[in-house]
């Protein structure tokens, strides 16, 4: 049985639960989310918590079954607490604002870079340097995340570009002097 699969999802206080087959509607004080899971998957709610479970024990379902669990659990936290993903801009000359609801970054090329936010998620930029990516749906909150990094991805000799907070990166020395002979 699947370890993560099997713990059951706890319901909190406003959130309110609508299942209809494969479909699974969550919704709460901060928004409403829904996925379709696969039909092999069945979602139960007993006593405030949902219980996720598989119809068969075919090597894809067990599989599945960890990862949709997953997803609900994400889907109730994201409508009570929200996701955030903070990024540091490291670079001299390098900084946001916000224009609007836009995103404008200068990360050394000769044009500012323009980041349009999709609906439900926002960006704030606090100091000049650091960004906070948050919204109720965690795989959009990543995805926008990585998209704005990916505009500088740090590179390796002096650690300049757009990163995760908290993201080590492997440097690499140099070029050293050429010997003498």
């Amino acid at each position: 049985m699947s370890r993560i699969g099997k713990l059951p999802i706890p319901v909190p206080q406003g959130v309110t639960i609508k299942i209809d087959g494969s479909n699974v509607s969550v919704k709460g004080p901060k928004g409403e989310l829904s996925r379709t899971l696969r039909p092999e998957i069945l979602v139960t709610q007993e006593d405030g918590k949902l219980v996720v479970a598989r119809k068969s024990e075919d090597r894809i379902v067990r599989g599945l079954h960890g990862l949709s669990r997953t997803l609900v659990a994400n889907m109730v936290k994201g409508v009570t607490e929200g996701f955030t993903r903070n990024l540091e801009i490291v670079g001299v000359g390098y900084r946001a604002a916000m224009e609007g609801r836009n995103l404008v970054m200068q990360l050394g090329y000769s044009h500012p870079v323009t980041v349009i936010p999709p609906a439900g998620l926002e960006i704030t930029v606090t100091k000049n340097t650091q960004l906070t990516v948050s919204g109720i749906d965690k795989q959009a909150v990543g995805d926008l995340s990585s998209f704005i990094r990916g505009k500088r991805p740090p590179e390796v000799y002096k650690g300049k570009g757009v990163k995760y907070a908290g993201e080590l990166i492997r440097r690499k020395a140099g070029k050293a002097a050429a010997k003498k002979k």
